[in-house]
């Protein structure tokens, strides 16, 4: 006797006979499964492509891992495509799932076309060739049966890929589960689904170049490759793409649009939606909307997590902590962040970059204000963005008043960096306050946070955000006729300007300062005014009248007796003094502002007192001084978290420890400083470093090493249109290229030198750069231009005091380097 029985699979005796064959169904291929093709744009997602295919390789038994894997993600973010690109590549690989692929749309979102579990595993077990008459009735029993078919087709070698689509919670993914380690579960939400037991991957927005690609992919797609209008125009296509926040849906939406009208620019489509209260209602095409989408899992929301959603779109910055949700809320911390969780987990909002921080992305936010526009009575929204507001303001000036140094820091905070941190979290969100303050009714908002963020900003040398907050600080004081505020907000704004390089406009704006002090009899502030300007005119290189404004400034702030002030004008002039070579002078006022700093207890201020002080000990040659003041003030430095002070100090140490022949600490304390400047973004700190980096390698006789440093050097400063430290580092660079070998460049670098001194008018740079040249050509063997090039030093520096001025000539450059070693002229 023999049997067949085909067409089913049986988990019973079905008949007795000498011979059964049992023949399973053939394989499911995934068209056959109701698994969609997938698209021919697809791009921009290769790693998490890669990481999902890695995950369905077969694998050998007791291999441990994941058999389950959860993709979540915000509504339009692309979880479905990349779920079934990962299916059909998984399924063409050879031998992978040779029994096919099951794919079932669970559409958990949709209260009208959601599948029940036991309707779920009905269409899967008929998928899988078992009959109508043979479907279980009760939910346990489906699953029972659904899980020994999936096991059974394991066992015949013919391994399942199972694809369960848009589930809205672990309750309706969780039976249709194959509790078998050999057959693979791809899940898709828009929550994440904790209870699977799966591994959780949370899929993100696209980065620009990969959406301007699905863009340009979509369009053709849809036009022919003839349509190039994306990569005809492409600021507009990275414009659409922001506009979309890089959202696929988004995206494919505006792609859609642009393909109705052949026509139509691209930047016309951006201008219709750059306006963000229209945005989402022309986010809409024929069968799909962004809204639509979005809508679907606002639904499934509580009345307070909604509440909460709505809110969320008051903050005006990019994003937020729990504590200022709290006070949106008006909940305590543990509750809203059971409230932000949810919403996490629903991907209506996301998990910032640490923990406790919340950012929603730019078309959900939309959402969320239209929402909140149609609630706002309701959710008590103007009382909600008050005592935001009020947080802000109360943390910022709590923050602030650890980082000054004559106010008791506030109690919120345990220590300084406990306050610094916040502020670093928080600074795009206060810039952000501030500049929405006249739409929010509250004008004095920019002045009270530029008075509170002015020493943060200076010591994190955020300029571009002090300047922005320091216009909008002074829009308003003119608004509220606030001349002493006005005159406070202008002093203050000079400083990054003189940061910025941007002297004649920092002059300016001092110069409007001093003259408003003076109408209103402030002394202090005109003082003060007199002070910034000093400094200004010193890198102005107007030194006689640098001088002049800047003991007008000491004398006035000692009739005041306000110390601290005074301490920053006397180190103001050391510097001017400084540059012109007045060592003794300036060692006594830096000395004298740091006595200041330490009677008062301004660490900061002493410890860049200290750093002043160290570099011109180490002019006068006294270097274990000039060593021991500038490790106490890099110590101190280093305490308060001032990267940028940290920098100067060490590239300054540096330089010490050169001139003492410790070589190997001298390239250590540059290259440190190096990427310490790079991190804080200041260039011109950066360049100084570079060339003092150079300028120790020189002495320790690596010159071909001390050529890229010192090129870099060179061209930040053209960047910064730098020219009298162009020329500083250029002196070093001849140096090295003749020390590498390359007499040409080396003139060439050396005669540019000289130029950039007599642009500046450095005489005394510009000499002693003349001497060199002298030196290169003669080394050159061009004994006469190197006599004409010495005759012409020799003006400037009996000008600058290196010669007497009614002294013998020197005859030969042998004469001039004795002098100018006698001298201790070495840098």
């Amino acid at each position: 006797m023999h049997n067949d029985i085909s067409g089913g699979v049986f988990f019973h005796t079905v008949v007795q006979g000498q011979n059964v064959t049992l023949q399973l169904p053939r394989e499911l291929p995934p068209h056959l499964t109701g698994m969609p093709d997938p698209s021919p744009t697809f791009t921009g997602r290769g790693d998490d492509l890669a990481f999902l295919t890695d995950l369905l390789r077969p694998r050998p038994p007791g291999d441990g891992a994941p058999h389950v894997c959860s993709v979540a993600g915000l509504p339009g973010v692309g979880k479905t495509e990349l779920v079934r690109q990962a299916a059909w590549h998984a399924w063409r690989e050879r031998d992978w799932f040779p029994g096919g692929v099951l794919f079932v749309d669970l559409f958990g979102y949709d209260a009208e076309r959601r599948l029940t579990p036991e309707r779920a595993l009905g269409s899967l077990l008929r998928a899988l060739g078992v009959t109508d008459e043979h479907l279980p009735a009760d939910l346990q029993d489906r699953a029972r049966l659904y899980r020994s078919v999936l096991a059974a087709y394991a066992d015949q070698g013919r391994r399942l890929l199972v694809v369960l689509d848009n589930a809205g919670s672990s309750e309706q993914a969780r039976p249709l589960l194959s509790g078998d380690p050999r057959i693979p579960v791809l899940v898709t939400s828009r929550h994440t689904l904790t209870g699977l037991g799966a591994r959780l991957y949370d899929l993100s927005v696209l980065d620009e170049a990969a959406a301007v690609d699905l863009l340009a992919g979509a369009v053709r797609q849809a036009r022919g490759e003839d349509d190039t209008r994306v990569a005809d125009d492409p600021g507009a296509a990275a414009r659409l793409a922001r506009l979309c926040g890089h959202l696929p849906l988004a995206l494919r939406i505006v792609a859609a649009l642009l393909a109705e009208l052949p026509s139509r620019p691209l930047a016309s489509m951006a201008g219709a939606l750059e306006d963000g209260r229209s945005r989402l209602e022309r986010l809409s095409s024929e069968d799909a909307t962004v809204r639509a989408a979005f809508a679907l899992s606002y639904a499934h929301l509580r009345p307070d997590q909604a509440r909460l959603f709505r809110l969320l779109s008051l903050n005006p910055g990019p994003d937020l902590s729990t504590e200022a949700a709290a006070r949106l809320a008006d909940a305590d911390p543990y509750a809203a962040e059971e409230l932000l969780r949810a919403l996490a987990r629903g991907h209506l909002l996301e998990a910032g970059a640490t923990y406790g921080r919340w950012r929603m992305h730019d078309l959900m936010r939309l959402y969320a204000a239209e929402l909140g526009e149609a609630h706002g009575t309701g959710d008590a929204a103007v009382r909600a963005l008050e005592r935001l507001l009020q947080y802000y303001v109360d943390t910022t000036r709590a923050a602030a008043s650890h980082l000054a140094h004559a106010a008791a820091p506030h109690p919120l905070f345990a220590t300084r960096n406990q306050a610094l941190t916040w502020l670093d979290d928080e600074r795009t969100n206060l810039i952000a306050v501030a500049a929405t303050a006249a739409a929010l009714d509250a004008p004095q908002l920019p002045l009270m946070l530029f008075e509170a963020l002015v020493e943060y900003l200076s010591l994190r040398r955020h300029f571009d955000d002090w300047l922005g907050l320091g216009a909008l600080a002074m829009s308003a004081a003119r608004a509220m006729e606030w001349p002493l505020a006005l005159a406070g907000v202008l002093n203050n704004i000079s400083v990054p300007m003189r940061h910025l390089r941007r002297f004649e406009e920092a002059a300016s704006i001092i110069k409007v300062a001093a003259d408003l002090y003076r109408q209103i009899d402030d002394r202090s502030g005109e003082a003060g005014a007199l002070s910034n300007l000093g400094l200004v005119l010193g890198e102005m290189r107007r030194f006689d009248e640098a001088i002049t404004v800047l003991e007008k400034a000491i004398a006035i702030h000692r009739e005041t007796g306000e110390l601290r002030n005074e301490g920053i004008a006397l180190t103001n002039l050391g510097l001017v003094l400084q540059d012109l070579r007045r060592f003794a002078e300036a060692i006594e006022v830096h000395r004298q502002d740091a006595a200041i700093c330490a009677r008062i207890g301004d660490r900061r201020g002493e410890a860049l007192a200290l750093n002043n002080l160290g570099t011109v000990l180490r002019h006068e040659g006294l270097l274990d001084e000039a060593a021991e003041a500038l490790v106490r003030a890099r110590d101190i430095l280093c305490e308060l978290g001032d990267v940028h002070g940290e920098a100067q100090t060490l590239t300054n140490l540096g330089l010490v420890r050169s001139r003492q022949g410790r070589l190997e600490e001298s390239l250590d304390a540059q290259a440190r400083a190096v990427q310490a400047f790079r991190t804080c973004h200041a260039p011109h700190g950066e360049a100084n470093a570079l060339g003092n980096l150079g300028l120790s390698l020189i002495r320790s006789g690596r010159n071909e090493e001390a050529l890229a440093p010192l090129e870099q050097a060179v061209a930040r400063y053209r960047e910064l249109a730098d020219r009298n430290a162009e020329g500083r580092v250029l002196v070093n660079l001849a140096s090295a290229l003749a020390g590498a070998g390359r007499p040409a460049e080396a003139l060439a670098a050396c005669t540019e030198a000289v130029a950039c001194y007599r642009d500046t008018d450095d005489r005394y740079h510009e000499g002693l750069a003349r001497v060199n040249l002298a030196q290169l050509l003669h080394e050159a063997g061009s004994p006469a231009e190197s006599a004409t090039t010495l005759a012409e030093a020799l003006p400037a520096l009996r000008e600058t005091g290196v010669l007497e001025q009614d002294g013998p000539a020197p005859r030969t450059l042998e004469d001039v380097h004795k002098i100018l070693e006698a001298r201790g002229i070495l840098d």
